[in-house]
């Protein structure tokens, strides 16, 4: 859950090919272009990807992941898919279902092409 999450590019027109890409598995809608920033707006929360405002290049967060809500273990996968066809980076262990503190996750994990670490998540009935 969250208000919006905003990261960092160093190409604009790449990263939003990326992520028009890798957030339509999700049933989110291509990017609104705004100057030097693009926007994904949905019910419960707005993604941004914007080229440094102070001029200095785009770098990732260290230790940050940004989670995207998916609805099925089978849409994750999708997720994974569309994200290394558009040029992501698969890290961690392959898509799969993850356990701990009574809590039962279906994950995929991606750093996009500036290298911000993302994934996909399905909460699992235990």
């Amino acid at each position: 859950m969250f208000s919006h999450i905003m990261v960092g590019t160093n190409d604009l027109d790449k990263a939003k090919a990326f992520y028009d890409q890798l957030l339509g598995t999700l049933e989110v809608r291509p990017a609104k272009v705004d100057g030097h920033r693009i926007f994904y707006i949905t019910k419960t929360g707005v993604f941004s990807v914007s080229k440094p405002i102070n001029g200095e290049p785009a770098t990732c967060a260290n230790g940050g992941t940004i989670g995207f809500a998916a609805n099925s273990p089978e849409q994750v996968d999708r997720w994974h898919a569309a994200g290394v066809a558009a040029g992501g980076t698969p890290i961690e262990n392959p898509p799969g279902i993850r356990e701990g503190s009574g809590v039962k996750l279906y994950l995929a994990y991606l750093r996009d092409l500036d290298g911000n670490k993302i994934c996909a998540m399905h909460r699992m009935a235990n």
